[in-house]
């Protein structure tokens, strides 16, 4: 079971600075979870400086300290695969343009773009004066590089083919690039954000997956990294000649806590600041008196989902139509209530309701077994021997989904799904792995059914 960042409906509770897999390639069984790690949020405020701090202007200092599942695999975007990782990246590197708080883009290292050619072709302009943290200045030429880097066939990415659409990209001089497209892609302008600016004067002639810039990265964004403790901690610290102002945190400090009960503690014990919240968590081990007053606790749709997560190079599951069977052999409105606790929506792709880019209209795949059978019967499943199990060619429909520990979610999701599937003759393992053995031996090496 695995997430993305994209449309979990969020609960957090973060404490007061007075200072301040199911992995699955085909979206048909996906849902806007509301209990996944980074859901639901909470936060400590301290009542008796409320007043005086609604009063203060903002101030330099302190520390916010933030819970995470998961550790960090590699700190270079264009090479890390799992959200821990862009989480933190995100805070050291910049793109040429980002989403504001309204969604909609706007200028990043770029102070603005022209698109002409019919689309075809797009002219940005890169800000001046703007620094890597090692002081060397930031110009198209590290843009260009980076571009090189991701479309190289070497530089082991997920994400080249959207700049593989690019026919051409030059640099009309220091601050101006323009690139132009072979035919119109509409996520041509979207696609130029943090994954392709890297610093051409450390990682020229080295190969970038080598790199140790991907434990001690340098960028260009409001964080700078300080120490990375593997299977513990990464402490990033303000960037004094951030372009666009220095933090007002001094430093922003993740802690690797690998199970949500044991992060729960220490968010009670005062050892974090920050975390995400289970269902349960959130509507019943919060709602007391401990936590009404040292707390702030909030719930929003958030930019995530937990999807199933098909391997399409097992034969099994190359045909779309068992595919669509599972999604309809599921109750997804089951584990939105038995598993949530009703804190969640099901979704139809990677968007949120209420995006201006959310599509109401995709199809859906309601729950309905007996679709799921005619669609499996049609794909060649069915039981010829009487013993309970669907087959095809002598072998029974089974298969082992993997996920990782720490999640409860996660895996009482996985037994929803197994009991709905056992119901039309489909055999599912469960295996729980641990978090970085999860990513790094089975997720990137795609060794998972």
């Amino acid at each position: 079971m695995k997430d993305r960042d994209c449309g979990r409906r969020q609960k957090r509770l973060v404490r007061y600075h007075p200072s301040l897999f199911f992995l699955f390639l085909s979206l048909f069984l996906s849902l806007y979870l509301s209990g996944c790690s980074d859901g639901e949020r909470a936060e400590t405020k301290k009542p008796k400086l409320q007043a005086s701090v609604a009063r203060r202007e903002p101030a330099y200092g302190d520390t916010l300290v933030e819970g995470s599942i998961g550790e960090a695999t590699n700190l270079i975007p264009m090479l890390a695969s799992d959200s821990a990782s862009h989480e933190i990246s995100g805070l050291i590197f910049n793109g040429l343009i980002k989403y504001d708080k309204d969604v909609k883009l706007v200028g990043d290292l770029a102070e603005s773009w022209e698109v002409g050619q019919g689309g075809l072709q797009i002219t940005f302009k890169l800000r001046r004066g703007v620094t890597w943290q090692d002081g060397r200045p930031f110009t198209v030429k590290d843009v260009l590089f980076g571009f090189q880097t991701i479309t190289n066939p070497n530089t082991p990415t997920a994400y080249a083919e959207d700049f593989r659409q690019v026919k051409k990209a030059e640099a009309i001089d220091d601050y101006t690039l323009r690139v132009t497209y072979e035919k119109p892609f509409a996520p041509a302008l979207t696609s130029w954000g943090n994954l392709v600016v890297l610093p051409k004067h450390l990682l020229e002639g080295k190969d970038v997956a080598k790199s140790e810039l991907g434990r001690r990265p340098v960028g260009t964004g409001p964080y700078r990294f300080r120490e990375w403790i593997s299977r513990d901690r990464v402490i990033l610290e303000a960037n004094p000649n951030y372009f666009e102002g220095r933090p007002y945190l001094d430093r922003y400090v993740v802690r690797v806590i690998p199970d949500l009960a044991t992060m729960f503690l220490e968010l009670k014990a005062g050892g974090l600041d920050l975390m995400g919240l289970t269902p349960i968590q959130y509507k019943r081990q919060t709602d007391d008196r401990f936590f009404r007053e040292d707390y702030r606790k909030y719930r929003y749709p958030a930019n995530a989902y937990t999807y199933l997560g098909y391997n399409l190079l097992e034969h099994k599951f190359k045909d779309k139509r068992v595919r669509q069977a599972l999604s309809y052999a599921i109750d997804k409105e089951e584990i939105i209530k038995v598993v949530l606790l009703g804190l969640g929506v099901p979704a139809t792709g990677p968007y949120k309701p209420g995006l201006w880019f959310y599509n109401p209209d995709v199809k859906k795949y309601p729950f309905d077994p007996d679709k799921a059978l005619a669609l499996l019967k049609e794909a060649g499943w069915e039981d010829r021997d009487g013993d309970g199990v669907l087959d095809k060619d002598g072998e029974p429909f089974e298969f082992t989904v993997v996920t990782n520990e720490g999640n409860p979610v996660r895996q009482r999701t996985a037994v929803v799904i197994q009991e709905r599937l056992k119901k039309i003759g489909i055999r599912m393992k469960i295996r729980v792995i641990e978090w970085s053995a999860f990513i790094n031996e089975f997720i990137d090496k795609k060794d998972f059914e």
